[in-house]
């Protein structure tokens, strides 16, 4: 078995010349492209070498036992680490999504329940940071459009990570979170004590690496520039710094208010758009990226719910995963490792079916 990681072996000693070429880091993306498939490949030779020790162990053990019962007591143990090695290297073998060492934005818009809705908003805009913050990330506040209340309509935040390794990518992670949250809980505004059910949607997009791996003519572009605008619409600048780009061949819109500067706001929106971009293109060019994204929300209905907060009886529930466990309060405070964990293995299992079926 594993006839593929010869040629695995091979590329890892490649690519592991190419980083020595000094031209490769003259050129930034390609130095972060190399790198991450270093990154990657090196884990598949780690445990690859892991394996064919752990078999040549037991051989040996095996071989020896036949003279000395002693070395016979051992075979269990061995017979039972060739079995995890041989379990890692079978997962790593399988092919990753391309996104997983990117870095990525994340949209998060009120939906169902009004005010509750957008102080949801906040309070998971909060949790990702927290969990950004636990994992090494940087975050970068890019939009937010308040409510009266003090929570978010609409917020997007821009998460980056820190390792070349696509395992331990922030698309890696946070791809997952795509979808439909709903919460259970007692609204701030609630006067009587009553549990009301709200929704509010969470959107992720790996996030282009390079302006120019997304090409976008500026005859494609409309702009129009205008006044920034706080909770309840008034006016909070002077100045037309508020920018709003229309994608033509796509349609897709995005505005941009947070900085005080219009050519901030410009370079910013830039970046969510080329990220839209990005994202639609590989659903329309590859079936199984499209797939990986079923989870990313495609309305603001209850019935398209993802995971439920429960906060009541402090029970977070993921729909997808079967996930359950009642911490929610250390969940709201970024302990979302088990959660994502658990959509990572979910994930790894549909992709060996896959593999299984095809071979």
């Amino acid at each position: 078995m594993f006839e593929s990681v010869q040629s695995l072996i091979d590329e890892h000693r490649r690519v592991q010349e190419e980083l020595s070429d000094p031209a490769v880091h003259a050129d930034a993306g390609r130095a972060k492209r190399v790198n991450r498939r270093y990154a990657e490949l090196s884990r598949i030779v780690a445990a690859y070498d892991l394996w064919v020790e752990a078999s040549e162990d037991l051989d040996a053990a095996r071989e020896l036992a036949k003279e000395d019962d002693a070395f016979a007591e051992e075979v269990p143990g061995l017979e039972e680490g060739l079995a995890l090695a041989q379990e890692k290297l079978r997962r790593l073998l399988i092919p990753r999504d391309p996104d997983d060492a990117r870095d990525v934005i994340m949209e998060i818009k009120a939906g169902e329940g009004g005010a509750e809705s957008a102080l949801f908003a906040a309070d998971l805009l909060r949790m990702y940071i927290q969990y950004a913050a636990h994992k090494g990330w940087k975050t970068e506040l890019l939009e937010r459009n308040e409510s009266d209340l003090g929570g978010y309509k609409d917020v997007q935040i821009a998460i980056k990570g820190s390792s070349a390794d696509p395992a331990q990518g922030v698309w890696a992670h946070l791809k997952y979170e795509g979808g439909v949250h709903r919460v259970q809980r007692v609204p701030a505004t609630e006067s009587q004590g009553r549990i009301h059910t709200s929704t509010t949607g969470v959107l992720v997009f790996p996030e282009v690496d390079e302006p120019d791996e997304v090409e976008i003519s500026q005859n494609d572009l409309k702009i129009d520039v205008y006044r920034s605008s706080g909770p309840g619409g008034q006016s909070v600048n002077t100045t037309d710094s508020a920018v709003r780009i229309t994608h033509l061949p796509t349609g897709i819109v995005v505005a941009m208010q947070n900085e005080k500067s219009q050519l901030q706001n410009r370079e910013a929106g830039m970046r969510v758009l080329r990220a839209r971009i990005l994202a639609r293109r590989q659903e329309e060019l590859d079936a199984a990226a499209s797939d990986a994204r079923k989870s990313q929300i495609r309305g603001m209905d209850r019935s398209e719910r993802i995971r439920t907060y429960n906060f009541p009886e402090n029970r977070i529930a993921d729909h997808r995963t079967g996930f359950k466990a009642y911490n929610l309060d250390q969940v709201m405070d970024g302990a979302l490792d088990p959660i994502i964990e658990s959509a990572i293995t979910a994930d790894e299992e549909a992709r060996l079916a896959a593999v299984g079926q095809d071979s």
